[in-house]
C-alpha cells in the first residue's frame, strides 16, 4: 500500500519554508536540494525537512497540504518554526 507524506522544508539561511506532498519523501527532498531543480525551492537551498505527516489516502494528504497553505496553516507553520529556534 502506498503511503503519502505532507512535509515542510525550512531554509535556515533564507528563513523560508516550503510545504509539499509526495509519495516518496527521500527522492522529493533530494530534488528540492538538487542543482538542476527549477522553481521556488531552487533559490533558497539548502533545505531541511522539519515536519512530516503520513497519510494512507492521497486525498487526505492533498487536503492537509491545502490546509497548511491557508492563513491558519501558515500560522501553525510559523509557530512550529519559532519553537524550533
Amino acid at each position: 500500500m502506498e503511503e503519502f507524506v505532507v512535509y515542510i522544508l525550512y531554509s535556515k539561511k533564507y528563513k523560508k519554508n516550503y510545504t509539499g506532498f509526495t509519495s516518496n519523501l527521500l527522492e522529493r527532498f533530494k530534488s528540492h536540494n538538487d542543482l538542476g531543480n527549477k522553481g521556488y525551492t531552487l533559490k533558497f537551498r539548502l533545505w531541511e525537512v522539519i515536519y512530516v505527516e503520513f497519510f494512507n489516502l492521497k486525498s487526505e494528504a492533498l487536503s492537509r497540504e491545502k490546509f497548511l497553505k491557508t492563513g491558519i496553516g501558515r500560522n501553525f507553520i510559523k509557530n512550529f518554526i519559532s519553537n524550533l529556534q
